[in-house]
């Protein structure tokens, strides 16, 4: 993805930094919302139903504070990236069984292709990094998340 398609993917509105709830399905729907907020998602019961079918699939906890909510689903008509982080981290069942304390929602529309695929390798690759993970950790604005995001993805 070039900078201008990560730029649209995750706009700053679809990025919160406050403290998100402590529990796995709100945590969801806390990034469900800020989508639902910004115009992203046209159904969000869809939307919702195709997230939590997708957890019960299997975890999206991917272990190093990191879940990665993410469907395909009739319920947004663009992907989209949404972001919040956790200064306590939330259980989202990760193999390591350590807490997600940063958290991506992936959405696309269910008739693309696998752009969801293409965005969680990318994100995932990144995420790997400690340094990557710290700096999502201490920036201090929406925008200077969204940097880091297309620094690391594109």
């Amino acid at each position: 993805m070039n900078e201008a398609e990560l730029k649209s993917l995750i706009d700053v509105e679809l990025i919160s930094l406050d403290e998100p709830p402590a529990e796995k399905e709100a945590v969801i729907e806390h990034l469900l919302d800020l989508a639902v907020a910004a115009g992203r998602v046209s159904d969000r019961e869809q939307a919702l139903a195709d997230l939590l079918a997708r957890e019960e699939e299997s975890t999206t906890g991917v272990g190093m504070g990191i879940g990665i909510p993410h469907a395909k689903t009739a319920g947004v008509d663009e992907p989209t990236l949404a972001f919040t982080r956790s200064g306590e981290g939330v259980d989202f069942g990760a193999m390591d069984d350590e807490p997600a304390t940063l958290f991506f929602m992936i959405l696309v529309p269910e008739a693309s292709s696998d752009d969801h695929l293409q965005i969680l390798s990318s994100l995932s690759r990144s995420l790997v990094h400690e340094e990557t993970r710290e700096k999502l950790h201490a920036a201090e604005t929406p925008e200077r998340v969204q940097e880091i995001v297309i620094e690391e993805v594109a």
